[in-house]
């Protein structure tokens, strides 16, 4: 688990700190504040590698580099591997272009996962992307981590390993055809993760089909389809792009466990018991009743997808989602569970750890610091509404003000919106005080 992260002269910050918690860590901000940047750096942290390092197809995960490149920047974390938390300091090294430090494998944090926000994958596996040792010089005989771009992901990649062509993952339609043919634990697996990750509501809800469709009559692979809510059996390359992106994280999530179990059993250890997820853009092509589900899901698909649901899970998610900040009021924990909140303040970014409130709807977490708007409506109601409360605030304001505001309100607001029944009352107060 990642348990701390300090950034000095790196990022869009001159110095951001952010100690983490064991189980859920929500980060919001504006747009070009980083969010996506933090996350690269925790994966850099826990497997040390930046994932455009490894797979350079990936528009996302470059190295990251000082904000000035005369001074000195460094990336500090802590890190609880195995056995102990580990406290460690990189620093940047202009003429090598990269972060150096002490060689060797990173400490084992458990499986690491990471949702990019390009529609990559990343994984780090403990029985899999190691080093050995042959006397005291540490010999990499594997790959340091496994990064998929948004086509590997689907079509699967080969890696040079030792100067060996390996395939390293068939990717989703190839592996989930041969899942589905042998009906065995990896298609019950995938099945269940699905479901885990979907509304289970009737007109939602989404289901594996044993049979497959085709895309043309010259395509010769077996495209694994969907029954949909609405009854129709859909291939996976016709879906949305919502269902697409909840069945490659289904996907990634089955693969990596299982790889990784199959890993520890050929090396004679035992399967992690800990995954870090790290999530960009949890809501990204999701509707409402999907965005709402998505936390809640994570936190507990070590159910679906571990056969004795002994793994824990610690998760580090950007999100632009007000119903995702408002689906984890039930389940937010201040002793397991953080929020981190990126402003940009007197022109610098700052990062503040808020306290967790419940506001009870979307509207209210639109207008908290979350998402700093002031008014959970368009911008042209905002803009009005806001004229119409400072108008409230005069002491005497003319018909003509009055009447302005009023136009402006009735271009913008809906008939029913509930700030009609406060301007009305305004409106009679004045009309009292006038004698009207």
């Amino acid at each position: 688990m990642l348990n701390k992260l300090q950034l000095n002269n790196v990022g869009p910050s001159p110095s951001m700190s952010l100690d983490l918690s064991s189980r859920l860590n929500l980060i919001t901000g504006d747009n070009g504040l980083g969010k996506s940047f933090l996350l690269d750096v925790a994966w850099w942290a826990l497997t040390r590698k930046w994932p455009h390092e490894l797979n350079p197809d990936l528009t996302s995960g470059y190295v990251a580099r000082p904000t000035d490149v005369k001074k000195p920047a460094t990336i500090s974390f802590n890190v609880e591997s195995k056995t102990r938390a580990v406290e460690y300091t990189s620093q940047f090294s202009p003429k090598d272009g990269g972060w150096i430090g002490k060689a060797g494998r990173p400490w084992n944090p458990g499986l690491v996962i990471y949702a990019l926000g390009d529609g990559g994958f990343a994984v780090w596996d403990p029985a899999r992307n190691y080093w050995t040792k042959k006397g005291n010089i540490d010999v990499q005989e594997r790959l340091p981590a496994f990064v998929f771009s948004q086509s590997d992901v689907w079509n699967g990649r080969r890696e040079s390993i030792n100067g060996r062509e390996t395939q390293i993952s068939n990717g989703l339609i190839a592996d989930w055809a041969s899942w589905i043919k042998e009906n065995g634990a990896d298609a019950r697996r995938m099945a269940n993760v699905i479901r885990a990750l979907t509304p289970e509501a009737s007109d939602d809800h989404i289901a594996p089909c044993r049979e497959f469709g085709k895309l043309s009559a010259d395509d010769v692979r077996e495209i694994p389809m969907l029954r949909m809510g609405y009854g129709q059996d859909v291939p996976i390359l016709f879906a949305s792009l919502g269902v697409r992106r909840i069945v490659a994280l289904a996907y990634m999530l089955s693969w990596a466990w299982r790889e990784h179990t199959r890993a520890s059993e050929y090396i004679g250890d035992q399967p992690s018991t800990r995954i870090v997820m790290i999530f960009d853009e949890l809501e990204a092509h999701l509707h409402p009743r999907w965005q709402r589900l998505i936390v809640p899901a994570l936190l507990t698909v070590t159910a679906a997808l571990t056969d004795d649901n002994k793994a824990t899970i610690q998760l580090l998610a950007a999100t632009h989602s007000p119903l995702v900040m408002a689906s984890v009021e039930p389940l937010f924990d201040p002793k397991q569970d953080s929020w981190f909140d990126l402003d940009f303040i007197d022109r610098s970014v700052v990062i503040e750890k808020r306290p967790f409130v419940r506001r009870g709807d979307v509207a209210s977490w639109l207008r908290s610091e979350a998402f700093d708007l002031g008014e959970a409506r368009s911008l042209d109601s905002e803009i009005a509404i806001t004229k119409a409360k400072a108008l409230a605030r005069q002491d005497s304001p003319s018909s003509a003000e009055i009447d302005e505001v009023e136009e402006a309100l009735k271009a913008s607001l809906g008939e029913t919106d509930r700030f009609w029944a406060r301007w009305t009352q305004f409106r009679e107060t004045i009309g009292a005080s006038k004698g009207k």
